[in-house]
């Protein structure tokens, strides 16, 4: 989840100067780099409850960053490498998912 903020923040680093990129930057870079921060503060959590938590929080985040990569992917010439970035997106939010489903059936019994 770092090297997957660190390669945002890279690509984030080209984008043209114009207003619809400087909105996409600030939202992508937030959620971005949020889903790891999150994911850093379920790994100290102080319970079963607040690690499910945090681990939701991560999901949320990597949602909301795949969808800002999903709009880059559609309005920019630089495509190969957003395209790596929404695939690890999405293998990101299914292993999140996962855990996840796995945190609250665990604490349903």
């Amino acid at each position: 989840m770092f090297n997957f903020s660190v390669d945002i923040i890279k690509q984030v680093r080209v984008f043209p100067d114009s207003r619809e990129y400087q909105v996409i930057s600030y939202q992508i870079l937030k959620s971005a780099t949020s889903v790891g921060a999150n994911y850093e503060e379920a790994q100290a959590a102080v319970s079963e409850a607040d690690f499910a938590n945090k681990i939701s929080i991560s999901l949320k985040e990597i949602r909301e960053t795949n969808y800002w990569i999903r709009i880059v992917n559609s309005i920019s010439e630089e495509q190969k490498q957003w395209g790596i970035l929404e695939r690890e997106s999405e293998e990101l939010m299914k292993i999140l998912g996962a855990i996840r489903v796995k945190m609250y059936q665990k604490l349903k019994r």
